[in-house]
């Protein structure tokens, strides 16, 4: 019999996930196993010489079954590919397409993944969702803020992905993995029988491009487009113009390899104009910048940052963070000034505000400058 209620697991066939499932389940939570199909190898225009690969796969799916009938529990298969399509592939390519560099795994997670999970969870009776992220929650007080924090495994902490959650959803979520480290959670899949899954590795690729070959991936999903683009010009910060480069949506601030050019010292992506379509490259030391401002905002540790508050922020996935001044600016926007000029400050990517563990808020980020 459930002593902690209903909680449905979602479950990529991966290690995480199934051992996220059978530690709740021996926790006396009463588990429902759900796999979300979000694409398919056609859509995502192959690229991997007709080896499927990732986390809707049959194989995968058929792991996950494999560990709901192990221990006991249902499983379930959901097709949300047609969701997935439009709230996640096509804002992929649309943003790149602005000459921006997305993040897909934050979108999925706050308009996909909860979303669907959450209505899932209410037909099926469950009060919780679950999932293998490596991050944790924590309410502040009766009827207090659902807060997310960093996992306890600094090398695998997912927080960054999380950001989007809102509050409501956040509030019915578990994260059973995120007080270990990695190989704790292998050797649990041992212990639990798991041994079909304890060994996999790691997924780092985008789900669905599993080549990790966007410009293939860009060229599939945007017929014509090196004709719609064309080639361009490589310019210095001073509008010198030192080259012709592909295409100005198949490159990424930061980007050092696949240039094609030779100056003697590193040159590195510095600026994208998609209206024009040049690609400013310079120096690493001119990829610094300081100031930044973001919209799509969510709050979390506050309901607001109005007013200047210091954090620690982060900037990409796996950004070890660094001291700045952050301040809300309206109702969907915030400023954030670092102490030091960052790296490869990239727009389309997310920003995310810490306070020691606890995340703040987070943002896309549009703007950046010195």
């Amino acid at each position: 019999m459930s002593t902690h209620g209903r909680v449905l697991v979602a479950m990529s066939g991966g290690v995480d996930s199934s051992v996220a499932a059978v530690l709740l389940k021996e926790e006396g939570f009463d588990v429902v196993g759900i796999t979300m199909k979000t694409w398919d190898y056609a859509s995502s225009g192959g690229g991997t010489g007709g080896r499927q690969i990732g986390c809707c796969t049959l194989e995968s799916m058929n792991d996950a079954r494999t560990v709901g009938i192990r221990h006991g529990f249902p499983h379930f298969i959901v097709d949300i590919r047609e969701e997935f399509g439009e709230w996640v592939i096509d804002r992929f390519t649309s943003e790149y397409m602005a000459g921006r560099t997305p993040n897909p795994c934050v979108l999925c997670n706050t308009h996909i993944k909860w979303a669907a999970l959450l209505r899932r969870a209410d037909a099926l009776d469950c009060e919780w969702i679950a999932t293998g992220h490596y991050a944790r929650v924590r309410t502040e007080g009766t009827g207090g803020r659902a807060v997310l924090r960093r996992g306890l495994d600094r090398n695998k902490d997912q927080s960054y992905a999380l950001w989007g959650v809102r509050q409501e959803h956040l509030a019915r979520s578990l994260f059973p993995l995120g007080g270990y480290e990695k190989p704790v959670i292998r050797s649990m899949a041992e212990r639990f029988g798991l041994e079909h899954v304890a060994s996999k590795p790691d997924s780092y690729e985008i789900c669905f491009v599993p080549d990790n070959d966007y410009r293939r991936f860009l060229r599939d999903r945007v017929p014509g487009l090196d004709e719609k683009v064309g080639e361009g010009p490589f310019v210095l910060r001073d509008g010198t113009r030192v080259g012709t480069h592909e295409g100005y949506p198949f490159y990424t601030i930061g980007q050092r390899h696949g240039l094609g050019l030779a100056f003697g010292w590193p040159a590195y992506v510095t600026g994208i104009d998609p209206v024009t379509n040049t690609v400013t490259v310079g120096p690493r030391e001119e990829l610094g910048r300081q100031r930044l401002t973001a919209d799509g905002i969510n709050m979390v540790r506050y309901p607001d940052l109005f007013g200047e508050r210091s954090a620690v922020g982060t900037v990409r996935y796996r950004d070890e963070g660094a001291p700045c001044r952050v301040r809300q600016t309206g109702a969907d926007g915030i400023e954030v000034t670092f102490d030091e000029p960052r790296p490869a400050i990239t727009p389309g990517q997310a920003v995310v505000l810490y306070e020691g563990d606890d995340v703040l808020a987070g943002g896309w980020i549009r703007k950046v400058a010195y």
